[in-house]
């Protein structure tokens, strides 16, 4: 049994953190600019932050190291500085964890490439575990405890980083994201990616990011209904659904709702709970005082929320999005979009 699955055995649950990228926004990151960057040049900014996650109880916390790898440090003239960077995420967050009162599990945030595996792009199976492995043994050094592939679409890249990540021989979680009527951008669906995790050996996967809490929660129940797997779900929502407001990008999710998303989660099946886009701390301190207040004396026993009830607590999923497209098309659009 590891650190984070203690904490579960424990308490029933553990409560990751929320956004990182949208709270280093609010405190001064430019659009288009590298959060990784941040690791060397604003180390009292990333600190603060996961202090404040700490200070709402998290359980977890995830690295500022979501585009870690070669391939997007290229966009901003950094790929020789992997290593460093990712390092740098690391000790961030370790240095907080080691000063809680409480066990605070360090996740290695690992994203995506960006890039489309052949024969869809130039991305192969050999480039992608190389590129992962330098990330994850980085992140590995720097004194992650967990290694947490977020945000895939993809089978294929899932595959690869989790073989990276394997490497280092820390425990491996991963979520994908299920944005398009129930399905990942490249046509993927829970059950598929369950059988997969399973396969792999993950010590725990799910579903983040997004488009709301509904629609996450939808996923969730998608995974505990399949069948073959014995591992922690993930439930990592966005906080609501994000719309442009004034010429930014805003989510609509109150704290209230998001307690509400959290404990309908883990009634769902989910024993991994947290925030995505959108959430700050302020919501992870409502999350947690809702999950508490209800495992205080029924994690035990927690009582199982069906498809409806959770439609009535939190809106109809998919009701306002286009429908899936047909297996395949996911990745003839999003080679248009790449291009």
């Amino acid at each position: 049994m590891n650190k984070l699955e203690q904490i579960i055995a424990d308490k029933g649950f553990a409560l990751a953190d929320g956004a990182i990228g949208t709270n280093l926004f609010a405190k001064g990151l430019m659009t288009g600019d590298a959060p990784e960057l941040w690791n060397v040049d604003e180390v009292a900014k990333v600190t603060e932050l996961h202090q404040e996650f700490v200070d709402a109880g998290s359980d977890i916390i995830l690295t500022n190291s979501f585009g870690g790898t070669h391939y997007r440090m290229k966009l901003h003239q950094a790929e020789g500085r992997v290593d460093e960077l990712n390092k740098a995420a690391a000790a961030i967050a370790r240095a907080v964890a080691d000063k809680a009162e409480s066990t605070v599990i360090v996740g290695g945030s690992i994203g995506p490439t960006g890039e489309l595996f052949e024969p869809l792009g130039a991305l192969d199976e050999a480039g992608a575990i190389a590129a992962f492995t330098a990330q994850a043994q980085a992140l590995a050094d720097g004194g992650a405890d967990i290694l947490w592939i977020e945000t895939m679409s993809s089978v294929e890249e899932m595959q690869a980083a989790v073989t990276a990540a394997k490497t280092t021989g820390l425990p491996v979680y991963g979520t994908m994201t299920f944005d398009t009527a129930g399905r990942t951008m490249m046509g993927i669906q829970p059950a598929a990616f369950a059988a997969q995790a399973a396969a792999l050996g993950m010590a725990g996967f799910g579903a983040n990011c997004g488009i709301g809490p509904s629609e996450l929660l939808d996923t969730v129940f998608g995974f505990a209904e399949a069948d073959g797997h014995t591992q922690q779900i993930i439930a990592k929502g966005n906080c609501g659904i994000p719309a442009y407001v004034e010429g930014k990008i805003h989510y609509h999710g109150t704290p209230e709702l998001m307690a509400d998303y959290a404990l309908a989660a883990l009634r769902a099946g989910a024993r991994i709970i947290g925030g995505c886009c959108g959430t700050t701390a302020e919501h992870i301190k409502a999350m947690r005082g809702a999950l508490d207040k209800y495992t205080d004396d029924k994690y035990t026993d927690i009582e199982p929320i069906s498809r409806q009830e959770a439609a009535t607590i939190l809106g109809e999923p998919w009701a306002n999005v286009p429908q899936a497209p047909a297996q395949g098309e996911g990745r003839k659009r999003r080679r248009k979009r790449d291009r």
